[in-house]
């Protein structure tokens, strides 16, 4: 990921030596959000199709929880026909990648995925722009487009039917969690003597085990 010949960076407090993944990808994200100058919540989301084939795509995640909840996992939000929606439906499990350029730095997730509550999603719809709102309705998400045109005149065909009053979620629009069951975290290092430790579980129930790894 890296060149061998970068002038090393500051030292940082040895991040191989926590014994929990959720505080510490918590502080890194804390670090990404100052440094990284585009979106550090941006992850990639990884599937797999009906005939187990990868597909993989950029999301945003929207909580690590959001919420009180007994499993915290990974939440992110999507239109359920779309492309990842289906997929995950069929094979609800996933892998997520966050990489923070600035920090030099990556975090890998794995899991099972679940659906969040209606009342989960319907309380972050209300949060979105009212635009994002109206585009959740217009937007038939992987499907086959006409033209930008076309586009355009769904959007203009929904902001008009909802006029001034409210834009409630559409019944194909919600979330998923993904409630990890091993974290990997890497840390760039001069010359790729990186630091890379990996936590794993067998189930949200189970606790954490380290294990630090060869780069």
């Amino acid at each position: 990921m890296t060149k061998d010949n970068f002038e090393p960076c500051a030292e940082t407090p040895d991040f191989t030596a926590s014994d929990e993944p959720f505080a510490l990808f918590e502080a890194w994200l804390a670090e990404a959000t100052v440094s990284e100058p585009n979106d550090p919540t941006a992850m990639a989301l990884a599937t797999v199709d009906a005939a187990g084939n990868p597909n993989v795509r950029m999301v945003l995640l929207k909580g690590v929880d959001e919420v009180v909840h007994p499993e915290r996992g990974f939440v992110f939000y999507t239109n359920l026909e779309s492309a990842k929606g289906r997929e995950l439906a069929q094979h609800p499990a996933a892998a997520l990648l966050f990489h923070w350029k600035s920090l030099r730095r990556q975090v890998r997730v794995r899991g099972p995925v679940t659906a969040v509550s209606a009342e989960e999603a319907n309380l972050y719809f209300a949060s979105r722009p009212r635009l994002s709102r109206i585009g959740a309705w217009a937007s038939d998400q992987s499907r086959p487009l006409e033209s930008r045109y076309a586009f355009e005149k769904r959007v203009a065909q929904f902001t008009a039917k909802f006029g001034m009053s409210e834009v409630p979620r559409p019944p194909h629009w919600s979330g998923f969690r993904l409630t990890p069951v091993e974290i990997e975290l890497w840390h760039d290092r001069p010359f790729r003597l990186h630091d890379r430790v990996v936590f794993r579980r067998a189930a949200s129930s189970e606790p954490w085990t380290k294990t630090r790894l060869f780069p």
